[in-house]
């Protein structure tokens, strides 16, 4: 299968650290799915494949930087980066960047964000991909943070120059108060390219016969059966 390439370019400064580099997503499955069993007498999510392509597709974010995150329902969150760090791309000590709350006005972004401004987590990295790609920047597929969620986006990344900076929402349905350190590597972004194609939907109905056979053999096997019969698997590098 012919490789795609994707490059995850930083100021000099910040490379050398060799701290937080991006990497395959794969690489962050969580220990929860790994201790699971899948077997004919105990059919869980591990024999899933659908639900495990999303924590192996694409590549994974790190934060560069303890983040403080502290608010009440009463109080306008206060996100406060860890360090300042001239030249590179990162969250100032003094200098928040936001998404003020007018920018969401009757979204569920503003309810769970509970009515305050969306902070930005900035991004030390440049992403490209090659021609006729973008990539879709969400939360971690079935593995996220439940204390803050990036607002995801699609960016076309190759012709996009600049860094992709975050906004993000806090859990305030579950969270009406945090007073909490969001730890420089934890996992925020999962990263998935994509080619970019034009598309037109057609409806129209089953074929019976057709549906028949592939139930029929479907269902002659008592595990693996997606995984066997049609999944076809994807490297990630």
């Amino acid at each position: 299968m012919f490789e795609k390439n994707i490059t995850f370019s930083a100021h000099k400064n910040y490379i050398d650290l060799k701290q937080d580099y991006p990497k395959p997503i794969k690489l962050n499955i969580p220990e929860w799915f790994k201790k699971l069993n899948h077997s004919p007498d105990d059919h869980t999510v591990k024999g899933c494949i659908p639900f495990l392509e999303t924590l192996t597709t694409g590549y994974l974010l790190s934060l560069p930087q303890d983040f403080i995150l502290k608010y009440t329902h009463l109080s306008e969150i206060f996100f406060q980066a860890s360090n300042i760090a001239p030249d590179i791309n990162l969250n100032m000590f003094d200098t928040p960047d936001v998404h003020p709350t007018k920018q969401f006005v009757e979204s569920p972004i503003q309810k769970k964000n509970l009515n305050s401004s969306a902070h930005k987590i900035l991004n030390p990295w440049i992403i490209k991909t090659p021609p006729g790609y973008s990539c879709l920047f969400t939360a971690p597929l079935n593995n996220t943070d439940d204390r803050f969620t990036i607002i995801s986006g699609i960016v076309n990344t190759d012709t996009f120059d600049m860094q992709i900076n975050f906004p993000f929402y806090v859990n305030g349905e579950k969270y009406p108060a945090q007073d909490t350190v969001l730890k420089k590597g934890t996992p925020y972004v999962q990263i998935i390219p994509f080619k970019r194609d034009s598309w037109k939907m057609n409806i129209k109905t089953i074929n019976s016969r057709k549906r028949y056979l592939s139930d029929a053999s479907y269902f002659t096997k008592l595990i693996h059966r997606y995984k066997n019969s049609f999944w076809n698997k994807v490297r990630w590098k």
